[in-house]
């Protein structure tokens, strides 16, 4: 077998597996040796030469899937069809008060459904037939309004490659954010059983801020502008970016390309204040503003960006802000030269910038 049968695979996962194993029954029956077809199908050694066993033994027959192995699964298939309902539920909606699918909680929650008794390895063996493995969830706001980010992206999304294909203009897209001293956790390997320990720096003061601009249009190559601010804590300094930071980003982003922006961002104070709109009423036969629904960052391929930058940071140990600011500034400079990294932060956004013909 290429993999061991069950193990809580589906019948299609079993289905696939015996189309490989019958690949191999043709390429025996071919004279191709064990050791080559383990190489030409990517299996192991061992398992060509089992499967070149049993094929001789009884031919293509004695290669097909038996199901899958060990004691048949106590739930059936409407019941565990009803038990993945009530996990997306969420443990809330079952009286927990917090949002964690814990072993004995799954146990239990199946004890009330079904009255059937399950350990709490039992209940992993469940979880995993059924696709589930314990996973780190994403953080998504109570405040957002998903029939409004639907709206946005079925009728304003909708006109902005039109506007842009019309125009020549660049679809940009803009966000900050923001990274102390104390750095975000990474995985690392470490003796079991032995946590390790990472020193990080213990200063409550510095913190360096970015600004950056993906700029995309079909058939171009995607490009990235950045600013970056130091902030060591002195009395009376700004913690953030200003209207003219924010200025001089996007006029350097115009400059570059030459040509028209449609600018998309959130509704950040600083972009709603008097001061920006004076800028973008002065600026407005070069620039038009798509404000992004509120708490919407999956539509935001700058999110990307700072997804990138902040997992190289992970477990650093710059001991001063200024040693921050220049590694920041090496990893963004290095995005900036990969643009099939920038455009995959738009793919994962699942906004389509090519204008649909008419």
């Amino acid at each position: 077998m290429r993999y061991a049968d069950g193990g809580g695979l589906t019948a299609q996962g079993r289905a696939r597996r015996e189309v490989v194993r019958v690949q191999a029954a043709d390429l025996f029956a071919a004279g191709v040796d064990p050791v080559e077809v383990a190489g030409r199908l990517r299996v192991s050694t061992k398992s060509a030469y089992q499967w070149k066993r049993l094929w001789q033994a009884g031919g293509t027959a004695a290669l097909a899937s038996r199901g899958p192995s060990g004691a048949s699964c106590r739930l059936s298939d409407s019941q565990r069809d009803r038990l993945r309902v009530e996990l997306d539920r969420g443990p809330a909606a079952h009286g927990w008060p917090d949002q964690r699918w814990t072993l004995a909680r799954v146990t239990l929650l199946i004890g009330r459904l079904f009255r059937t008794r399950y350990t709490l390895r039992g209940t992993s063996y469940l979880l995993h037939r059924m696709g589930y493995s314990p996973q780190v969830p994403a953080r998504r706001a109570t405040e957002r309004d998903e029939e409004k980010i639907t709206a946005w992206r079925a009728e304003t999304w909708a006109k902005v490659p039109r506007l842009a294909a019309t125009t020549g203009a660049w679809i940009v897209f803009e966000d900050e954010a923001g990274q102390s001293l104390r750095p975000p956790k990474a995985r690392t390997w470490a003796p079991r059983g032995h946590t390790p320990t990472v020193r990080v720096s213990g200063k409550g003061s510095g913190r360096v801020s970015m600004a950056a601009l993906v700029c995309y249009r079909p058939g171009q190559r995607p490009r990235l502008f950045y600013r970056v601010l130091t902030h060591h804590g002195r009395k009376g300094e700004r913690r953030s970016f200003s209207e003219d930071d924010y200025a001089t980003l996007l006029v350097a982003a115009h400059h570059q390309p030459r040509a028209p922006i449609i600018l998309c961002w959130d509704n950040l104070n600083t972009h709603r204040s008097a001061a920006m709109r004076r800028f973008l009423t002065r600026h407005a036969h070069w620039l038009t503003v798509i404000p992004l629904p509120a708490y919407a960052p999956d539509l935001n391929p700058v999110e990307g960006v700072w997804a990138h930058v902040k997992r190289d940071l992970g477990n650093h140990v710059r001991v001063t802000v200024d040693q921050l600011t220049a590694t920041i500034k090496t990893l963004l400079k290095r995005v900036q030269y990969r643009p099939d990294l920038i455009a995959g932060f738009l793919g994962q956004t699942e906004l389509i910038i090519d204008p649909e013909p008419p």
